[in-house]
């Protein structure tokens, strides 16, 4: 074991936990964060998705010890302007089905906008295509998705 001291969501967190420990664990089992999902373990689905230093991750196949000093943010931190535009047009266009995937959705959908305020549709498809969702919802994701670029990113 060794001793991590990461931050998460703004939050200084001690752990301790083997080097090649997913970062996924750390957070659901010795951080008590449990909005971050499992889904298939190889970081092919998208439902562990959360962010490091901005940028969306796998969290199931990203090892803790590749962490470092980098910042964490994960589902239950996200109030930030973007995130809430996402979870209200996720509302307004009946995303969520069986929810599971949602969490690791609205990280990427974030991380999206953040970088690419205006998205096409395409964009939108290739970018989101790492996350799967079970329910086949994708047409309302990008629904979602393209009504919060055009509200929140309009030119003034």
């Amino acid at each position: 074991m060794q001793k991590f001291t990461l931050t998460i969501n703004n939050n200084k967190v001690e752990v301790s936990a083997e080097p090649d420990t997913p970062l996924l664990w750390v957070l659901r089992d010795f951080a008590g964060l449990k909005g971050t999902k499992y889904g298939c373990g190889v970081g092919l689905c998208g439902a562990c998705t959360v962010h490091i230093d901005g940028n969306p991750i796998r969290s199931c196949s990203y090892p803790v010890v590749a962490v470092g000093n980098q910042k964490i943010t994960t589902i239950e931190a996200t109030d930030n302007e973007v995130t809430q535009a996402l979870k209200h047009a996720w509302i307004e266009h009946n995303v969520p089905q069986c929810g599971y995937c949602q969490p690791g959705q609205i990280m990427s959908a974030t991380a999206l906008l953040e970088s690419n305020h205006s998205p096409s549709e395409k964009e939108i498809e290739d970018y989101m295509s790492g996350n799967i969702c079970r329910c086949g919802t994708y047409p309302r994701i990008k629904a979602a998705i393209q009504n919060v670029s055009t509200d929140l990113f309009k030119e003034a």
